[in-house]
């Protein structure tokens, strides 16, 4: 296999077990799962597993046969490096070393990190200063572990695009932080400022690490499927495997419905169909 297709934990129900969730991925054709790791108490305090709990979740991998190799955190949108309040700022650190840390107990090896500078709050010229500042330690951090991060392109103006994302991947200038960008946000953003979604993932050319398949369309960047949008997927898959990006993540959500399993192996082999058609 010339890429490796993973699936984002969201897309399967909250109430499985870590087992269940692995089991169901490799079911359906998945070749590795994407862990959550966002702004709520219940996943954040993964962060704080002990080494009996992390040791489970490694022998689960290895009796299914399906690691988790990526995750995303989004943990920093209530807590962002860009806060003006100092007690926010040491939280959003706390909250990066321990994901780090986590990541170099499970064998994870990419950290999506959310590209906010603020979210709640307003953004400003200090905003984006202390961001950068506390993303500097960040990329410290995981350039100790080896661990890579890559920014998730988000759907708000700050950095909704690859060309914003390496604006700090050139100003930290490591080997250790590039882009992980969501084709769905960037193709709302390609419509929002009329450019060529084409030509802006080519700004990342050498640091996009991975990347997210999502459905989007304007005004909507969330619980959609696959062929539901206005996503061009085969223009995107083309033109990755043309700047060797060989690592995917199907993004979509579980909505409650009781056929989840028939629609998250629909949404494997559709781009299981899309990515074997340019990658075989």
């Amino acid at each position: 296999m010339k890429y490796s297709l993973g699936i984002y934990e969201k897309a399967i129900p909250d109430e499985l077990s870590f087992l269940e969730k692995l089991k169901i991925a490799k079911e359906s054709g998945y070749d590795f799962l994407e862990i959550s790791i966002d702004e709520s108490d219940v996943r954040l305090n993964r962060l704080d597993w002990t080494k009996e709990e992390r040791l489970s979740l490694i022998k689960d991998m290895y009796q299914v046969g399906l690691p988790i190799r990526s995750m995303c955190l989004s943990g920093h949108r209530k807590y962002p490096l860009g806060s003006k309040d100092e007690k926010i700022r040491n939280k959003s650190l706390e909250i990066a070393k321990k994901a780090i840390d986590l990541a170099d107990d499970l064998g994870i090896r990419i950290i999506q990190l959310a590209g906010y500078d603020v979210y709640y709050d307003k953004g400003d010229v200090e905003t984006k200063k202390l961001f950068e500042e506390g993303l500097k330690t960040v990329v410290e951090m995981a350039s100790k572990k080896g661990i890579i991060l890559g920014f998730e392109t988000m759907e708000t103006e700050f950095m909704d695009t690859v060309k914003k994302s390496m604006e700090y991947v050139k100003k930290i200038d490591s080997p250790y932080l590039g882009v992980y960008p969501d084709c769905g946000n960037l193709n709302n953003a390609a419509i929002k400022y009329k450019h060529s979604i084409l030509d802006d993932i080519k700004s990342g050319n050498g640091k996009i690490f991975a990347m997210h398949l999502k459905e989007t369309e304007p005004g909507k960047y969330r619980n959609m499927h696959f062929g539901e949008g206005l996503v061009n997927f085969e223009e995107i898959i083309k033109l990755a495997k043309e700047t060797k990006i060989n690592r995917f993540v199907t993004e979509f959500w579980h909505l409650g419905q009781e056929d989840y399993e028939s629609i998250i192996k629909s949404q494997c082999l559709f781009a299981r169909n899309l990515l074997d058609k340019v990658y075989l």
